[in-house]
């Protein structure tokens, strides 16, 4: 029954990325292409294929973490949702609302979460903990991007 987590966790992740881009989809297909953004700003279809990868990682990491358990499991899971609740927020910031300074504030307390995320995950699986840091890398690129759109879209 444990590594039935390791199906359900990625598909929770998928479905959370999912939603966020339904919701998102309005703002990425119409003002999106309109903002001046940063040379290295990488060509649309990288994000869905990025991002598919990260929360795959992000599930199976957090299902490693169920599997062994531990201490500070109680806390790793909370870190985990939290950094779930935050990059689900973002997208809606940054793609629902165009808020895209309080997208920036919520990418950077995305990005602190997920490593206090890593740091609980550490101890209970170091192979969990090493599957976030591409989340965590790709998570400060996104945050130089969206200081970038802000700086060029005042």
């Amino acid at each position: 029954m444990k590594k039935l987590g390791y199906l359900l966790f990625p598909l929770l992740t998928l479905g959370v990325g999912a939603l966020a881009g339904y919701f998102a989809a309005p703002g990425i297909e119409t003002i999106y292409p309109l903002l001046e953004k940063s040379s290295l700003t990488p060509p649309g279809y990288v994000f869905p294929i990025v991002w598919t990868v990260l929360y795959i990682l992000m599930g199976l990491g957090l299902a490693d973490v169920v599997r062994r358990r531990g201490e500070g499991f109680e806390t790793a899971v909370f870190l985990w949702s939290m950094q779930l609740v935050l990059n689900f927020s973002w997208s809606l910031l940054f793609f629902g609302f165009g808020a895209y300074s309080a997208a920036l504030a919520c990418l950077i307390v995305l990005w602190i979460f997920i490593f206090l995320m890593i740091l609980a995950f550490h101890p209970i699986s170091r192979l969990a903990a090493r599957m976030q840091i591409p989340y965590l890398i790709w998570v400060g690129f996104a945050g130089y991007l969206n200081w970038v759109i802000c700086q060029l879209n005042p």
